[in-house]
């Protein structure tokens, strides 16, 4: 039971990932891959930050740490013409290097330091009720900033952003500046990953370089299993859907684990499980669409 609590805790806490990457692909239809970069970014801002005595000041930074991470990524977009894709390479290959000398090392541990461990101290909980608590404080935590992005969006400018993303040419006739809007949606969608680093840290008490590693086609994962069981009715269910789909995709993932599916290599197997779960989220809406347009030229042809 204690496995699909924290599997249920972590969907959470990675659901800020899921988020930030709802926005980037769906809002503003850009494949951003800087997403590995920034999540590591603020992981080892957080760790930094939250070493020195500051731990709420950690998430801020971390947050921040992200933002600039989009802007950048942004303003290659934008200012330098260079390809969406080629442009979030090249900002998640700096991010390497420079998470690298945030840290000093490949890992940091402040697990003293971190928000989780003095929340629990100083409440006195340890053993299953930890696991409890700690779901709570990621759900809450996870809960307000999903209303906060919901509201962000029906705002003026998340109306631009969102307009920017279905159609740039008309947001220009509009007098609206694309520019900055692609960058500030860029921007708000690589804090919030970032974010979401800074919160996975703080749960494990120490940041490492491999943390980020495999969290893109995690939060495609998230948004598409979210997708497949949602639709895409609306923005304000897409950014919950994505949170679904995060707390889902981990539920599966220890089900993985739990009965040993592929056996004693399960834990080893778990880019393959994410690839089955991507592939299958993919192709089994596409199978049910081919079904049933089958079923409709049969159905014209006989009443034809």
């Amino acid at each position: 039971m204690q496995v699909y609590i924290t599997a249920v805790e972590e969907g959470f806490l990675y659901g800020l990932l899921a988020l930030g990457i709802y926005i980037s692909l769906r809002i503003l239809d850009i494949p951003d891959l800087t997403t590995e970069g920034s999540f590591g970014f603020g992981s080892a801002v957080a760790a930094v930050v939250a070493a020195q005595g500051f731990s709420f000041l950690s998430f801020i930074a971390a947050f921040l740490a992200g933002v600039l991470a989009g802007i950048v990524t942004g303003l290659l977009q934008t200012k330098l013409a260079v390809h969406p894709v080629l442009a979030g390479i090249i900002t998640m290959s700096g991010l390497y290097s420079i998470n690298l000398m945030v840290r000093g090392s490949s890992n940091l541990n402040f697990n003293a330091d971190s928000i989780f461990t003095k929340l629990f101290n100083a409440m006195n909980i340890s053993g299953v009720d930890k696991k409890i608590a700690g779901l709570i404080v990621g759900a809450v935590i996870c809960i307000i900033i999903l209303v906060l992005a919901i509201i962000f969006f029906r705002t003026h400018l998340g109306l631009c952003i969102r307009a920017t993303g279905d159609n740039p040419d008309m947001v220009k006739a509009s007098s609206i500046n694309v520019d900055f809007s692609l960058i500030f949606g860029l921007a708000l969608a690589n804090g919030l990953i970032a974010l979401s680093g800074a919160l996975i840290s703080h749960y494990l008490g120490l940041s490492d370089q491999s943390f980020s590693n495999g969290m893109l086609i995690y939060g495609l994962a998230a948004v598409i299993i979210g997708e497949a069981l949602f639709g895409k009715k609306s923005v304000a269910l897409g950014l919950a859907s994505a949170v679904v789909g995060s707390i889902i995709y981990k539920i599966i993932v220890a089900f993985v684990i739990d009965v040993s599916l592929f056996g004693k290599n399960s834990e080893n197997l778990m880019k393959l499980t994410c690839a089955i779960i991507v592939a299958a989220t993919l192709v089994i809406p596409e199978m049910k669409k081919q079904v049933l347009n089958a079923k409709l030229k049969k159905e014209t042809k006989n009443n034809a």
